[in-house]
């Protein structure tokens, strides 16, 4: 992704945030958070990912309400971003954060409670304390494993 899609992407969400939270009126909206923007190459549309409070009959109305309010949105984003062209908003549910959790539980089923999966730094810290340890007894012109 290009560095201006980038930061479109982020002023986006940023400005989109703020829009929902003073301007919208539409009651189905209720609570809900912007965690991401996604633009396409054209800069034609937008996915919109967000996260409701509550359920997934809450997430279902918020998403519905916010279709009805995106030209609205499109329409004071004009106003704001100083772009040729405002792309097109479409509205999902983020479920990445399911996916997270989903991976979390994975973890814990097969790291139960009190055992942790071993990390590079555990091991490298095995393999040394198992490691003889270098005979001191030599003096330093002496060559290893020769004693006078």
């Amino acid at each position: 992704m290009s560095k201006r899609r980038a930061r479109l992407n982020e002023q986006l969400r940023r400005e989109l945030s703020e829009l929902i939270r003073l301007q919208v009126r539409d009651p189905r909206v209720g609570l809900v958070t912007i965690t991401g923007v996604d633009i396409a190459a054209d800069l034609g549309s937008a996915r919109v990912y967000i996260r409701a409070v509550g359920g997934p009959d809450e997430m279902a109305v918020s998403l519905e309400g916010l279709g009805a309010a995106a030209p609205f949105l499109r329409t004071q984003l004009g106003r704001i971003l100083h772009v040729r062209r405002v792309p097109e908003l479409r509205f999902r549910e983020d479920r990445s954060f399911e996916g997270a959790a989903r991976i979390e539980q994975m973890l814990t089923e097969v790291f139960p409670e009190g055992d942790e999966a071993p990390s590079d730094g555990d091991e490298f810290a095995k393999a040394e304390a198992e490691a003889p340890e270098a005979d001191e007894t030599t003096g330093g012109d002496e060559a290893p494993g020769v004693s006078s």
